[in-house]
């Protein structure tokens, strides 16, 4: 693919096939990512791929706890609930996954449904934990530079074939991914990307969340008249 297509073209996939990703291929997409910049070179990060009997353990546990109501343990901070015009575009995503999955307003059960497919992270074969070192904490660099290899490992996989979704739900129980994806008490869990063969059969996976346009987003200063 050229680089505009996998930009333009990737979208989250929460929506997969059972079949399984090679380590080889993953290797290979992780050492592209990898080429993200980061803080003076700091490369923070660190992956636990995770498949098979260990991660249906992850998922239970995670079901289990949020179901029990045992309090989320994730490990970063995620600041006040959103609001105003971030609260607005956080409601229209999720209005057009709803639609696209034929989910009711009222509908309650395929609500919750939905969100336990979260902590299930999306039934994908794989899930990609990405942590940092312990000692980094409390670096706003450190999640900054996190955050640009998570970007760059889904536009990896796209560009081969694979789907993604970097998602939250999946390390809401923290105690419960440590455990059964073996991570050492010198990293902090990040985040997790769901990663696999998309099901494009999943109505979900049409989805193409919306974009506020650059004149919203960005200032031009010194430019004078050019246009």
């Amino acid at each position: 693919m050229q680089f505009d297509d996998v930009i333009l073209g990737r979208r989250s996939i929460r929506g997969y096939k059972p079949d399984p990703v090679p380590q080889k291929l993953i290797e290979e997409i992780i050492a592209l990512a990898m080429r993200a910049p980061s803080s003076m070179n700091t490369q923070p990060w660190n992956f636990t791929v995770v498949t098979g009997e260990p991660l249906d353990r992850i998922r239970a546990g995670n079901t289990e706890r949020m179901i029990a109501g045992i309090p989320q343990s994730r490990e970063f901070r995620t600041g006040q609930p959103f609001a105003g015009q971030h609260r607005d575009r956080q409601v229209g995503v999720a209005k057009q996954l709803f639609a696209a999955m034929g989910i009711a307003r009222d509908d309650a059960a395929m609500r919750q449904d939905w969100v336990l497919r979260g902590f299930r992270q999306f039934d994908a074969p794989v899930c990609v934990i990405i942590t940092y070192d312990r000692v980094l904490d409390g670096s706003d660099d450190t999640p900054f530079d996190c955050g640009a290899v998570a970007t760059a490992l889904v536009n990896a996989a796209w560009s081969r074939g694979l789907g993604a979704v970097i998602n939250s739900q999946g390390i809401m129980q923290s105690p419960v991914v440590r455990e059964h994806a073996g991570i050492a008490d010198d990293q902090i869990i990040m985040k997790s990307i769901a990663l696999g063969w998309p099901d494009d059969s999943f109505p979900a996976n049409a989805v193409v969340s919306e974009r506020k346009s650059v004149a919203e987003a960005a200032r031009f200063v010194g430019f004078g008249d050019q246009a």
